[in-house]
This record gives C-alpha cells, structure tokens and sequence, in this order.
C-alpha cells in the first residue's frame, strides 16, 4: 500500500496539469489547422483544465510548506 501511495504521489507531483496543457496545446492548433471550432474548443478546455491542476498543485505545495514550518517551529 505504502508503494503504490508514493507512486500516486510522484505522479501527481510530477503531472500537476503539463500532460493536459500539451494535450491542449495539440488539439488547439489542430483545430486552427484543420478549421475544426469544436476540436480547437476541446483544446482550449483541456489546457484550462491542465492550467487549474496547475493552480492546485501549487497551493497544495504552499499548504505543505505552512506545515512543515509550523512542525519545525514547534520543535
């Protein structure tokens, strides 16, 4: 359990939004190139996805800081 634990989190740590926001990126200029509105829409919404697991990401990654320096000053 603990294995699959940390590999969940190196994941998540590592994908924070990127496979989605190149995904997007793709799909968009697909969409420009082939003048498809609803697959360059598909783009657009994926790389707002990828950019809010971003956000996420970052303020889950502050939160754990706050902790670990209030652990550390109770100390």
């Amino acid at each position: 359990r603990e294995v699959i634990l940390f590999l969940y989190r190196r994941y998540t740590m590592f994908d924070n939004g990127l496979t989605d926001k190149i995904k997007g990126t793709i799909k968009e200029t697909a969409g420009d190139i082939t003048n498809d509105t609803s697959l360059k829409a598909e783009g657009l919404m994926d790389k707002a996805k990828g950019k809010t697991k971003e956000v996420i990401s970052d303020a889950k990654d502050a939160a754990e800081d706050v902790v670990e320096k209030v652990k550390d000053s109770t100390k």
